[in-house]
């Protein structure tokens, strides 16, 4: 296998295997269970992970770097309600998000994360600015939102 990523996110379990690589996302877990969801918000669910992975895979096969197909496939469950990430993130006792987000390239060993960042779309952006753009591997709250604005 050339390439080997885990994504981690929310709901039901996914998974492509090729001769190349393998790509595997969770859509989480919760305090619920397949009848609170429903069958149609399930469908949604399941619909959006394979999105997610279809790009993922799409990336890989063409030649694009594990890297790039992670912030990809997040950013897809970044951008959609259905999951506790970004857009779907969930409101803290104040009524404001606050979002983390970390990866880490496995040729390098070098990782980037960002912690309690509300003024930022798409966290994964940022923590891979910080591990490809700063001497550090983690920024949080108003550094982390000054950094990503600048990159």
């Amino acid at each position: 296998m050339k390439n080997y990523l885990a994504i981690l996110a929310l709901t039901c379990t996914l998974s492509i295997f090729s001769q190349n690589h393998a790509l595997v996302i969770h859509g989480g877990a919760g305090n619920f269970t397949k009848e609170d969801i429903g069958s149609e918000k399930e469908k949604e669910y399941t619909a959006k992970l394979n999105e997610a992975l279809n790009v993922g895979d799409s990336i890989l096969k063409n030649g694009g770097t594990a890297l790039e197909a992670v912030e990809k496939v997040i950013m897809i469950m970044e951008d959609s309600p259905l999951f506790n990430a970004g857009k779907g993130a969930v409101f803290t006792s104040k009524g404001t998000n606050e979002l983390d987000a970390s990866i880490m390239d496995g040729k390098t060993l070098k990782a980037g994360a960002v912690a309690g960042v509300g003024d930022i779309k798409n966290p994964i952006c940022a923590a891979k600015e910080v591990m490809l753009n700063s001497e550090h591997v983690l920024l949080t709250g108003k550094g982390a939102s000054e950094f990503a604005k600048k990159q």
